[in-house]
């Protein structure tokens, strides 16, 4: 219990830093944040009253105090860009990314931990050549080069798949909506997935063929239990609590990355509008933003710390010695 409260206090500590560097990096950022709102032809004093407006004249400690009850309130407060709530423009965008994110990393998972058991299974084959291969290759490329490219040929020469958006213009009506929002996601999926797929079966198989060689491993053949079992009861489950781990801190990662997979693609989501609320100056978008992926990450890690003492009974003994 001291252990899990130490590390939530951590935790606690580095959002307390996360909304501190926040709140200043971006104001210490070159550019003046009222540019990309305002006419070229205002005059000084209309500037003066955009200014107040946003609370951009008041002493940057009077600004600290309203940025942190807008994040801790989650309101978040106006966005520049827009001026609408960031918080209904990140509900407007979220649904999209976690509609491509979350069945990328659940495919790219499965596919890399299914290739990667065989790659172990079948050692010195064409099987594990080829899964060392194509790994090596997924795990290599940039991702904005493999997407650019896949756009080139299934979107442009092929047109197959639509060129951007998150649905047609005009969008449809009715069961074929659905249909259309699928076939916009369609080619980011399938370029997430084989820009992922390869970082996991490398993984899971060098963690395969280290476990296969185990002492214990060995005993359960010995014993003549049937393969599948020695294979998914014993060898695997040995390995389970690194990939849980994995899995789960892999998540703010694979969000770090939909700001280059939705802008190659034009998607309405949460890494698009991260960017351009960078790009413009935009403090209380670009602030919710990155502290909501602070929060993600420190959730994630928190969590991983949890499931692997659910999943490895060495770590419950050690907590309660």
């Amino acid at each position: 219990m001291s252990a899990l409260i130490k590390r939530v206090a951590g935790s606690l500590v580095v959002l307390i830093v996360v909304l501190v560097l926040n709140f200043f990096l971006f104001r210490i950022m070159p550019g003046d944040p009222l540019v990309g709102i305002m006419d070229p032809r205002f005059s000084p004093e209309a500037k003066e009253q955009l200014a107040a407006q946003w609370g951009l004249d008041k002493p940057l400690a009077e600004q600290f105090v309203v940025y942190l009850r807008e994040m801790l309130s989650f309101r978040f407060g106006l966005s520049m860009m827009t001026s609408v709530p960031v918080w209904d423009e990140l509900k407007n965008r979220v649904p999209n990314t976690v509609a491509l994110l979350l069945p990328a990393l659940l495919l790219s998972a499965a596919l890399g931990l299914w290739l990667g058991v065989k790659a172990a299974l079948r050692r010195g084959s064409r099987v594990e050549r080829l899964v060392l291969l194509s790994g090596a290759v997924s795990f290599s490329f940039p991702s904005f080069f493999v997407q650019l490219l896949l756009l080139l040929c299934f979107a442009y020469v092929w047109p197959i798949f639509p060129l951007r958006g998150t649905t047609s213009i005009p969008p449809p009506e009715g069961p074929a909506a659905f249909f259309d929002y699928l076939w916009h996601l369609a080619l980011p999926l399938f370029s997430l997935v084989i820009l992922s797929f390869g970082g996991w079966a490398l993984y899971i198989r060098n963690m395969m063929v280290k476990a296969l060689g185990e002492d214990y491993v060995l005993m359960a053949r010995a014993r003549g239990l049937s393969r599948r079992r020695v294979v998914w009861n014993h060898a695997f489950r040995s390995i389970l609590p690194p990939v849980v781990t994995i899995f789960l801190l892999s998540l703010p990662g694979v969000v770090s990355g939909a700001v280059i997979t939705e802008t190659v693609f034009s998607l309405n989501g949460a890494g698009r509008f991260l960017l351009e609320a960078t790009n413009s100056h935009d403090y209380p978008s670009a602030g919710a933003a990155f502290f909501l992926l602070a929060l993600l990450t420190v959730s994630c890690n928190l969590l991983a710390d949890l499931i692997y003492v659910l999943v490895d009974p060495r770590v419950r003994r050690e907590g309660a010695r």
